[in-house]
């Protein structure tokens, strides 16, 4: 390779970064969709964030650069040097390029040192006797090197100067060729030049500080929701986490929107356990917008799932500036570059139209349903200034619960209308119109996983419930979201090893107890053995017809009302030995993912001994995480391939990391473990991989 000293000063005019930044934690596991779908909509090109010719800031002050730091990422040498002398314009001192490092053969530049321009002295022959000596030896500088993945990262930086920095900020003199100086010249006058910058980001200094708006600035309504909603530091105390994170946590992965005047508006983040689960468990989510509709101090989306223990877990989060189809449609596509192309099954929302139209675009594929509790929750403020409110209120929730057919909660529903006269309440009428999506008797071939809230005393909690309130700042729900993970993963941890290292006790001889007892994790075992418990209440099961291969069973179960009292009710199940197949009608399977009582006495009653294998889900066994290889979408690529294996080998590794850290016993196994594996590791490449031949 050959080195090439570069000693001249260079510039780039009104150019500044583009509207989305794209911020990845590692070369080896950066998933990304496609820059024209993410980085810019509507088939726009950006504006170069308001930044005239002369100088790198804003016409009111507000915005500041970020200052170069190791660790960030660009997606080309051109990129990087822009971002330099942008800083440098705003900081107030001249770039120049000291050094630059090509590849001998194909003379690809690999490597460069940008510095101030008073770095070093002149050489004695070069001094001009007419020009007075600028240079001081100022040692500010950021070396840089282009990396596996073609981006350029920042290596070394020196920040300090030992010189008087210029209050107004200089222009740098680029030396290029005719056709880049005439394609560059273009853009610039246009304003329109797009640059994706990796790790690095304008930022709004002033936070939400008064200032007079240009003409370029919008002027309208939707001023409020183009950008975020912060304190005066909040942007840098979250750009000082989101580093420190990368710093601790390799796989952490986050993602930045600024409008186009550079402030920011949106914002992403994943850890790097959320991101292993998100491989098991992204079957069925909840998106809770709470914070951001109700007008929190944060405005906080949470991407929330459920585990193998049916504990809430976090599967990522955002802030977002608004209520807005744009805003959310943003960071849906942001969750989606962790996801190797896996969709969820079924999302469940608030009612939620804006929300709506959003998942209905970026998740064509997933089926949208409405959280119950929480239409339910609005029920007091949309009904309570009604007269005989109680008595609506108790009509309507047996509507809700009680209705096993879509003609009982029809009927129902019509009868409640007519009875209280209420066929012109604006929410009920909404409420019904939308029925489809969240009563549950139109909801019985959708799974849920648990999180269906389909009985009355079933609710979705928050995930950050407890630590977070209305007025909590940024600044401090940052630390109160590591002490919620952190508490989720220990809670999980414990769970994994009491479900591996202790049998749940028995309470009854019914074989399908002791078949699943071996199978489910301890939790979701004992949500299980409630239902063969129940199987007592269900006091008589009788054929009631055949219909070629399937027969329907009419199971009748004495159901505890309220006041102690027993009321008779009558379920039907379909029942097919050839397929080994059994439907009941209270769908318990796809609302709670394990077979209801009816359904276990249709097969007790036709002499089956044990469930069907179509019916113990692997996302309830005890070795799921460590059995199953979560599938992603296959490709030929050898590079596609290897981001694929560091996924699946981190995903397993931090399983070790995590229940290691539960005593310094489980700390000494694993470290022994970790070590051995190495050692394997070594042995193996010493041997040919015929795989890779």
């Amino acid at each position: 390779m050959e080195e090439v000293s570069v000693d001249s000063e260079q510039d780039v005019t009104g150019q500044g970064s583009g509207r989305f930044q794209e911020i990845e934690s590692d070369d080896q596991n950066s998933e990304k969709i496609e820059s024209d779908e993410l980085f810019v909509q509507n088939g726009r090109q950006i504006e170069a964030n308001g930044l005239d010719d002369q100088n790198c800031v804003t016409d009111d002050g507000q915005k500041e650069f970020v200052a170069p730091a190791v660790g960030m990422e660009f997606e080309s040498y051109d990129d990087a040097y822009n971002y330099y002398n942008c800083y440098a314009r705003e900081v107030g001192f001249r770039v120049r390029v000291k050094n630059s490092w090509f590849k001998r053969n194909s003379r690809e530049k690999y490597g460069a040192v940008l510095c101030c321009s008073s770095q070093g002295f002149k050489r004695i022959k070069d001094v001009n006797r007419l020009r007075k000596e600028t240079r001081t030896g100022c040692p500010a500088m950021m070396r840089m090197r282009m990396v596996d993945s073609k981006r350029w990262r920042v290596l070394e930086v020196t920040l300090e100067h030992n010189h008087s920095l210029g209050t107004k900020a200089y222009k740098s003199i680029k030396k290029t060729g005719a056709g880049n100086k005439k394609k560059l010249d273009s853009n610039c006058n246009a304003e329109v030049q797009t640059i994706k910058l990796y790790r690095a980001l304008v930022i709004d200094a002033g936070a939400n500080r008064n200032a007079n708006f240009s003409t370029r600035r919008c002027q309208t309504s939707s001023d409020c929701h183009d950008k975020l909603n912060l304190r005066k530091g909040d942007t840098q105390a979250m750009y000082n986490y989101f580093s420190r994170m990368q710093l601790t946590n390799p796989n952490f992965f986050y993602l930045m929107d600024l409008n186009d005047e550079g402030q920011l508006r949106n914002v992403f983040w994943i850890d790097a356990r959320s991101r292993a689960a998100y491989a098991y468990f992204v079957d069925v989510i909840y998106i809770d917008n709470s914070y951001l509709s109700n007008k929190y101090e944060i405005p906080l989306v949470a991407f929330v799932g459920t585990n193998h223990h049916g504990q809430s877990m976090l599967l990522g989060c955002g802030l977002l500036a608004g209520d807005t189809k744009a805003s959310y449609v943003w960071v849906f596509k942001a969750w989606l570059t962790c996801s190797l192309g896996r969709f969820p099954q079924t999302i469940i929302t608030e009612r939620c139209k804006v929300l709506e139209t959003a998942i209905n675009e970026v998740f064509p594929r997933s089926l949208h349903r409405f959280a119950l509790s929480h239409i339910m929750r609005k029920v007091p403020e949309k009904l309570g200034g009604l007269r005989n409110y109680d008595v609506i209120r108790k009509a309507l929730f047996k509507t809700i619960y009680e209705g096993l057919k879509p003609f009982d909660f029809e009927a129902a529903w019509r009868v409640m209308i007519q009875r209280f006269g209420v066929g012109d309440h604006e929410w009920l009428c909404s409420l019904y119109n939308d029925r489809a999506k969240w009563a549950p008797v139109y909801l019985k071939d959708t799974f849920f996983a648990g999180m269906a809230t389909a009985r009355s005393n079933e609710t979705l909690t928050a995930f950050f419930d407890k630590y977070v309130h209305k007025q909590t700042p940024l600044k401090e729900f940052l630390d109160k979201y590591e002490l919620a993970l952190q508490k989720k993963f220990k809670e999980e941890a414990l769970a994994d090893m009491e479900s591996r290292s202790s049998n749940p006790e028995l309470k009854t001889r019914c074989s399908f107890e002791f078949q699943l007892s071996k199978v489910y994790t301890r939790e979701i075992f004992k949500r299980f053995q409630l239902e063969v418990e129940e199987m007592y209440s269900c006091f008589s099961t009788t054929q009631l017809h055949v219909d070629g291969q399937v027969v329907i069973f009419l199971v009748k179960e004495r159901v505890l009302e309220e006041g102690n009292k027993r009321e008779i009710r009558d379920y039907e199940v379909l029942y097919n030995r050839t397929a080994a197949e059994v439907h009941c009608i209270c769908s318990c399977f796809n609302f709670y993912g394990y077979l209801c009582r009816h359904a276990l006495c249709v097969l007790n009653f036709n002499g089956v001994e044990e469930i069907p294998s179509k019916y113990i889900l692997s996302r309830w066994k005890k070795d799921y995480k460590r059995l199953c290889a979560p599938d992603v979408e296959s490709s030929s690529t050898e590079s596609i391939e290897q981001v694929q294996w560091y996924s699946q080998l981190y995903r397993s590794a931090l399983q070790v990391v995590e229940e290691g850290v539960i005593s310094l016993d489980h700390y000494k196994v694993a470290l022994n473990a970790f070590e051995e594996s190495l050692s394997r590791v070594h042995h193996t490449e010493e041997k040919p991989n015929k795989n890779l031949l």
